[in-house]
């Protein structure tokens, strides 16, 4: 495996979870957005029906800052209240109000109630604005997924595709959820406890700011020393799920060749790397939160000191003491809230940018608006010059022409990288010709929408797709709206019935995910007995016995020829013995047809075709 597929592996798992230093979930540095202020523009766009709602949320988020921060000033109150009386029982003077300290209590019950109520109610209107998005952004990348053309899968892999569906999404979401609400409370934090600091002492407050940098000094070289190693942990993460993987997936392979010593060598190897880095990247990591601790302790240590000064003095009360050692405590916190948000917003610009880029990619060009009904449609395919390649600069086909009559079996033979398979998808209009044009009855394959297109096309590949669910289901897949009886008798057909009734559930037989419980032979009845159902005016047969024993493959065979019965077909095929009864026989090399007729026609010729039909039966016949 790749290493920048491990890498990329890793990033999308993170490291045990994803976890660095830097603020209240530990988030590390991120990749970065190429575009931040783009990005961020098009996600307020994005999020513009929701603003009433994130307006709201916003004011919730501050009232309930508000309410919570003017808590220890109403406390103060109370602790004021207390002392006096605790003094004037001492000399004798009177005794505690409680009456008053009972009205103080009741009242910040109520405010506590209230910051309570609107933090639980932005909380549950932003989850859900970011579950709404998520939605959203998951159902405009499953539309965009079948609007792209096949061209740009065929330089995207499967992997980031699915990472941009589950892991940005996923990202966004969480950064959404947490950054909007906690940029609110963090900042409204932060003023209004500095406000309240000042109303109490200017003094104590500076003294309070001064331990700042002393705490940002430390947070900072705790993350200089400690990022090297979670990058580090992160790549390790990638090889050491990178080599699981590819051992998994070849364990066959691997015991046949006895490879299981040098593997788990090897994953040792990795794992010592990934234990080290981890024990030291979480190590320096976990010395922030004692070092931060610490140094909030010297802070508390003078404010209590100059505190119990200036009220000695009377410039200040012991309550206001009680309150500032509260608002002292809530003031560090959003900071490193807010220093830890920046790094949040970048990931989520990432995200959100990685998101965006695949929404905005170029689709496949809209069908026709007024297209040609395919209900009609006999069965003629024409390639007329066409030219095709992937790429401008590799042009595979370079000038292809032929006529297929209704209910022909046309059979397309050449060497490994002739562009057979490529005539097919041209024909299915996965892609589109470069020159050139295609037509089936006469009409532009361009002229039809895509979906009545291929519906006019069964396919049976050499790769048999079939998904976890019943045979039945499996089958059904071909027609969904099939009744029971209508899958059944194409079973019958592609000869399936024969070995369903020997599988304890019959039809109602569960695939599982791999579909091991059954042959690769029969398989491949099974998509056979999908296309029958399907009931297609044109065939397509991509190899369809390559991967079968002889034996099998005459089974198969017999039942791809009830299937061909009376329908225009293209039959694939390196195995040229399948294909001595086609009707006609395209021979392609390097991208062009070289040779046209029957098989008897072209060994009588003695040309290519011949050369490559005879380096299959002549060792034989010599054996």
């Amino acid at each position: 495996m790749s290493e920048q597929n491990k890498g990329a592996r890793a990033q999308r798992r993170g490291p045990f979870g994803g976890h660095g230093p830097g603020g209240p979930r530990g988030m590390m540095p991120g990749e970065k957005a190429k575009d931040f202020k783009g990005t961020f523009r098009k996600l307020i766009r994005y999020l513009g029906e929701y603003h009433v709602t994130i307006l709201v949320v916003a004011a919730a988020a501050m009232l309930s800052c508000v309410f919570a921060i003017a808590g220890p000033k109403v406390m103060a109150k109370a602790t004021n209240k207390l002392f006096e009386g605790v003094i004037a029982m001492l000399t004798g003077a009177g005794g505690i109000d409680f009456g008053y300290i009972g009205w103080i209590i009741l009242i910040l019950a109520g405010l506590y109630v209230l910051s309570c109520a609107l933090s639980y109610l932005q909380g549950w209107l932003m989850t859900g604005v970011t579950q709404k998005v998520s939605y959203r952004l998951r159902r405009d990348i499953s539309l965009k997924i079948n609007r792209l053309p096949l061209s740009y899968f065929d330089g995207t892999s499967t992997g980031d595709v699915l990472s941009r569906v589950t892991n940005d999404v996923d990202t966004l979401s969480q950064s959404l959820n947490q950054s909007l609400t906690q940029i609110v409370t963090s900042v409204t934090t932060v003023l209004g406890v500095l406000a309240m600091m000042l109303s109490i002492s200017p003094l104590m407050t500076l003294v309070a700011v001064l331990t700042l940098p002393l705490s940002l000094l430390f947070i900072t070289q705790i993350v200089k020393r400690s990022q090297p190693f979670f990058v580090r942990q992160q790549r390790y993460l990638g090889e050491a799920n990178g080599h699981i993987e590819e051992m998994y997936g070849g364990h066959v392979v691997v015991r046949a060749f006895n490879g299981e010593d040098r593997s788990i060598e090897t994953f040792n190897e990795i794992n010592d790397k990934l234990y080290n880095s981890a024990w030291k990247s979480q190590f320096l990591s976990g010395l922030m939160q004692p070092l931060m601790g610490f140094v909030g302790n010297i802070g508390y240590v003078a404010i209590c000191v100059l505190g119990g000064w200036l009220t000695a003095k009377g410039s200040i009360s012991v309550g206001d003491i009680q309150a500032f050692i509260q608002y002292v405590r809530s003031f560090n916190q959003p900071i490193n809230q807010l220093a830890n948000i920046s790094n949040v917003l970048q990931q989520t610009a990432a995200a959100a940018e990685r998101v965006f880029e695949f929404l905005d990619e170029k689709e496949e060009l809209p069908d026709p608006e007024q297209p040609v009904s395919a209900d009609e449609v006999q069965g003629q395919v024409m390639f007329a010059h066409v030219k095709f390649g992937y790429s401008p600069e590799k042009i595979i086909i370079h000038d292809f022409s032929h006529i297929v009559q209704p209910g022909q079996k046309v059979a397309i033979v050449g060497p490994t990288g002739a562009g057979k398979t490529t005539m097919v998808k041209l024909l299915m209009r996965f892609y589109d010709v470069n020159e050139g044009a295609i037509l089936v009855d006469g009409y532009d394959v361009r002229q039809f929408t895509r979906n009545g297109l291929r519906g006019l096309f069964g396919m049976v590949l050499q790769d048999t797709w079939l998904y976890n669910g019943t045979i039945l289901e499996n089958i059904r897949y071909g027609r969904l709206d099939a009744t029971d009886e209508e899958v059944y008798a194409a079973a019958r057909m592609a000869g399936v019935e024969h070995f369903v009734h020997t599988l304890p559930d019959g039809y109602h037989t569960v695939l599982n995910e791999e579909a091991s419980n059954i042959s690769q032979g029969q398989k491949q009845l099974l998509t056979i007995a999908r296309a029958v159902l399907s009931d297609p005016k044109i065939l397509i047969l991509d190899e369809a016995t390559s991967s079968v024993d002889t034996r099998t493959e005459l089974h198969i065979q017999h039942a791809m020829d009830r299937l061909m019965k009376g329908r225009t077909s293209f039959v694939i095929a390196h195995r040229l013995s399948t294909i001595r009864d086609s009707d006609v026989i395209l021979v392609m090399r390097d991208g062009d047809i070289v040779e046209v007729g029957s098989h008897d026609a072209l060994m009588a010729k003695g040309g290519f075709y011949a050369e490559l039909y005879q380096s299959q039966f002549e060792p034989e016949e010599t054996a």
